[in-house]
């Protein structure tokens, strides 16, 4: 198979405008003849719902919770990029564009990422004419702070709700178009299978999770707006219902799967606290705008209350090692950072195992310059947050801190006009590969779901409409039943294993988790990727012989869902320690412990790995196909990235 990204060529500050005009439209009496639908309901989602129903579509939008109020990317706390140079500090589009290529370490399309630089400043402007309550200066203009990976200011934010604020000025829009009658919302229905015919997406199948009926509905294209993969490792910043399946569904039909061992483990979480521990609480990366990360130089000092460690006694690591970005180099530099010095038996709380599992966020130092009423008005619910879980005055007593899961630049393959390997079925946001290379930098995932819901689909979907025409097959038609009955025998299959098993998925996912953080976590190996692709297949079985579920499919069924979903998370794990294994090299969060610099950095192959690897599958059980898209760099060039 051969990827063709259908990326235009020329100036690149041009390629975009150049593209919107050179697509096809389709015009307005036409535009109410297309159905979409669109899979997911956070920020992509709900942004293309929106704005496809504006247009004049007729969008059916489904989400698995009973509101898209509780889309995930309502816990995107810290801010949201935007080139637009507010602060006179030297940003520009084409900046913003050198920092995701480089943070990203050379990895992702730079025709994407240049567009995404591009629209970011009219994303602020659509956010700020909803009523988004971003930070101001005191003059009334909208505030800025710094984020990893850039030495300028560029986020804008509303104090450490901003994905929440985001979500609401979407929702908003979304529930104006519902009222209208342009978009039909389908709560709590989850997404079960893509239905496809003629190489073409012709809708989906969903299970009303409240009922429990399994029905197709058919449309003239997809959007799966439905993020990431992260809670494959359990324990995850992600809340439990977030999960793979809509998109591995998609896979296993034809879509292909780019880059999964591209998983970012974030800094700036709260340790775990338990073994039967359900989640973790992710503390926004814009903390370390003010907070000093450090842990004790002698390990006899870890033990002790914080505040009697002496200055001189504090090694403020990220600030010696990367003197030039300091605190705010880019996640996975400082994630692997923090490890290493809790491998090192440098970390800081109770004992987990072995080691202590964490390292400090001091904000003494700036409570001390700023005064805390400041500090709190930057960063006051985050505080409460962390004072309410751990029972830590934050103003008194540093923060601990660990990495864990959190975001997922690997996804399912999409062209420069999002649509994946399966004609008709865009992907948007989190749920697609394209942006942010072998890692994010921080405030680039909200950036990216509105920029691909507000302002990329509405052009490149309507070229597809017009070209490709009416989808002539309704949810009675053979194939729709067809896809129905298969989801309704594999739900089927479950239930009755299920009924015979005694192992609560909970404890199977748990176990899955410690596996991929043990064998593709923050560090791989070889040995520990062929261990995981021996003992993945194991537990799979295991599952499929012993999983317990109460209840049937006929009704309200929280175990039968998380069933299905681990059952996806089991088979998406195997291909991501394959990508892992076969990406002989060290990139961005991709760290392969045998391809380290002499200073303990990854060591890039741009000579044999400067490509996406894209996965085809083959059937169950089947070895997957590896595909591969050769990256150009033309405007940033390949160099060793440094933060020093």
């Amino acid at each position: 198979m051969e990827l063709d990204a259908r990326c235009p060529t020329g100036d690149i500050e041009k390629r975009w405008d150049r593209h919107r005009f050179e697509l096809k439209l389709v015009n307005p009496a036409n535009k109410r003849k297309f159905e979409v639908i669109v899979v997911g309901t956070g920020l992509a989602g709900a942004a293309a719902a929106a704005t496809l129903g504006e247009l004049g579509y007729k969008v059916k939008a489904f989400c698995y919770q009973d509101s898209p109020r509780r889309a995930h990317s309502i816990a995107a706390q810290g801010g949201i990029n935007a080139a637009k140079n507010y602060q006179n500090d030297g940003d520009s589009v084409f900046r913003l564009f050198y920092d995701t290529v480089k943070g990203g370490d050379f990895r992702a399309r730079e025709s994407n990422v240049y567009r995404l630089a591009q629209v970011s400043v009219n994303i602020i402007d659509q956010a700020v004419a909803q009523g988004v309550p971003f930070a101001r200066e005191y003059g009334g203009l909208l505030d800025n702070r710094s984020f990893g990976g850039a030495q300028v200011s560029r986020t804008f934010y509303a104090r450490g709700q901003t994905g929440q604020q985001l979500l609401l000025g979407a929702y908003s829009a979304l529930s104006r178009m519902i009222a209208a009658g342009k978009v039909d919302m389908y709560n709590r229905h989850e997404m079960l299978d893509v239905i496809v015919d003629d190489g073409r997406a012709r809708g989906i199948v969903t299970r009303d999770l409240v009922s429990g009926k399994i029905e197709a509905w058919t449309a003239d294209a997809v959007c799966l707006c439905t993020g990431g993969y992260g809670n494959v490792f359990f324990l995850s910043t992600n809340a439990m219902g977030c999960n793979v399946t809509a998109s591995w569904r998609a896979h296993k039909r034809g879509a292909l799967f780019a880059n999964p061992c591209y998983t970012q483990i974030h800094p700036t979480c709260i340790p775990p606290a338990g073994e039967y521990q359900s989640k973790l609480t992710l503390m926004s990366e814009s903390l370390r705008n003010d907070g000093r990360v450090w842990v004790p130089k002698s390990a006899s000092d870890s033990g002790k209350d914080p505040r009697s460690v002496p200055e001189k006694e504090r090694d403020y690591f990220l600030e010696r090692m990367y003197p030039a970005f300091g605190n705010l180099v880019p996640r996975d530099i400082a994630s692997r950072a923090a490890k290493r010095m809790c491998d090192d038996g440098l970390g800081v709380g109770p004992m987990v195992g072995d080691k202590r599992l964490g390292v400090y966020l001091d904000f003494a130092d700036a409570i001390k310059r700023d005064g805390k009423k400041i500090i709190l008005e930057k960063y006051g619910n985050l505080f409460e947050m962390y004072q309410r879980i751990t029972g830590d005055d934050p103003c008194e007593v540093p923060m601990r801190i660990y990495p864990a899961s959190h975001y997922t630049m690997g996804g399912l393959w999409v062209d420069y006009d999002l649509m994946s390997t399966i004609d008709g079925l865009f992907v948007l946001g989190e749920a697609n590969f394209s942006d942010h290379g072998a890692n994010r930098l921080g405030a680039s995932a909200l950036m990216q779901g509105l920029a691909d819901g507000y302002f990329v689909i509405p052009y490149t979907l309507g070229h597809y409409l017009a070209t490709k025409g009416k989808n002539p097959l309704g949810a009675d038609s053979t194939v729709a039943k067809s896809a129905v009955k298969e989801v309704e025998k594999g739900i089927a299959k479950l239930i009755d294993i299920g009924q015979k098993g005694s192992t609560h998925p909970d404890e199977i996912h748990r176990q899955l988790g410690t596996l991929m953080y043990d064998k593709c976590g923050m560090g791989r190996n070889a040995k520990g990727l062929k261990e995981g692709l021996a003992l993945i297949p194991e537990l799979r079985e295991r599952f499929w012989k012993d999983v317990q579920i109460l209840g049937s499919g006929g009704e309200l069924n929280t175990m039968l869902e998380k069933a299905g979903r681990i059952a996806d998370f089991l088979e998406l794990a195997e291909l991501m320690c394959h990508d892992a294994l076969t990406r002989d090299e060290s990139c961005g969060a991709h760290f392969r412990e045998e391809h380290v610099q002499e200073d303990g950095e990854a060591r890039r192959d741009d000579e044999n790995f400067a490509h996406v690897a894209a996965w085809e599958h083959t059937g169950d059980h089947a070895a997957p196909k590896r595909h591969v898209e050769k990256l150009d760099f033309e405007y940033v060039k390949l160099s060793q990235r440094s933060y020093k």
